[in-house]
């Protein structure tokens, strides 16, 4: 399977997961989906963002950005829904050599259960089947333990960014 690499933009470094063999989660059970964005989900999207301190700018976060995202033809962007719910968001985007996520998001009163972890599994598997030789990811210092416990190692590359 490809690798995947991950971005740790504050401390500046990657950290980077090797051989995935993901299972696909579409439906995790019986009334939980993982499904693509629709432009309904999007207050909901905002709100776990807002929650999560992770609505900086609205311009690339907010509902606009949510619907020129699911307009892109190289973005892959999901929700994880329960009892009809959405209650966590992932979106990235591949651009026919590499693929990176950008965002990952649960509901707070929802985190430590498997919901992060099923949405990255779907994504990077979702970018396998376009054919992504790697999968990279713009985190956070505050989610590391998260990408540790996923495997993930550092690496010395780091993001730049002209915000």
């Amino acid at each position: 399977m490809g690798s995947c690499f991950l971005c740790f933009y504050k401390l500046g470094f990657f950290i980077g997961l090797y051989n995935f063999q993901w299972e696909p989660t579409h439906v995790v059970g019986d009334s939980v989906l993982i499904r693509d964005f629709e432009s309904e989900d999007a207050d909901a999207i905002v709100e776990i963002l807002k929650m999560n301190n992770q609505y900086g700018f609205p311009e690339v976060d907010g509902p606009e950005a949510m619907r020129r995202v699911k307009a892109c033809s190289a973005a892959v962007f999901l929700v994880y829904e329960t009892q009809s719910k959405v209650i966590g968001a992932i979106r990235g985007n591949y651009d026919g050599s590499r693929a990176i996520i950008h965002e990952l998001s649960v509901h707070p009163d929802h985190q430590r259960r498997g919901i992060g972890t099923a949405l990255v599994k779907e994504i990077v598997k979702r970018f396998q089947e376009r054919g992504a030789p790697t999968v990279s990811a713009t985190v956070i210092e505050e989610s590391l333990g998260f990408w540790q416990k996923a495997g993930f190692r550092k690496t010395k590359a780091f993001l730049a960014g002209n915000w």
